[in-house]
């Protein structure tokens, strides 16, 4: 019985994931839009988290075991540390992404007007840039330092 509920619980969540791709699928099959995409997403969504309350993974004690020795290993400083490494890389990846976002189509125009100011135009999109490769130098050194 184990190993049938072991096998058919992931099988369960990859269909259930899988689900919403099937209006999609259609839509490129018959050339229409499919009308009910969010009803799909919501099912497989909700399906999911039903499976997970359901059906709660049965070997927490080998989890429970490794706890012990992992909560000795990793204190509450070096959980911060990981988290402010974490927040450094993903919010300098957002301010980049919306400042190539900004700078590169006005950079596009301006080429498109003017051929010489490529140089110019590149340098802007590439400070952009800059932030996050920044924020991840940062978060490298702050890993480094736990």
């Amino acid at each position: 019985m184990n190993t049938v509920l072991f096998f058919l619980l992931p099988l369960a969540v990859v269909l259930m994931l899988a689900m919403p791709l099937v209006p999609v699928y259609r839509g490129i099959t018959t050339g229409k839009r499919a009308k009910h995409r969010i009803v799909f997403n919501l099912c497989a969504f909700f399906g999911v988290i039903a499976l997970c309350i359901c059906f709660p993974v049965t070997n927490l004690a080998v989890f429970a075991a490794a706890e012990s020795s992992v909560a000795a290993a990793v204190s509450t400083g070096a959980g911060m540390g990981y988290l402010a490494a974490a927040l450094v890389t993903g919010l300098s990846a957002i301010g980049a992404g919306i400042a190539v976002a900004a700078a590169a189509p006005a950079a596009i125009g301006a080429v498109s007007e003017d051929s010489k100011t490529f140089g110019k135009s590149l340098i802007f999109v590439a400070l952009g840039e800059g932030v996050a490769l920044y924020g991840l130098l940062i978060s490298i050194l702050i890993i480094n330092k736990l």
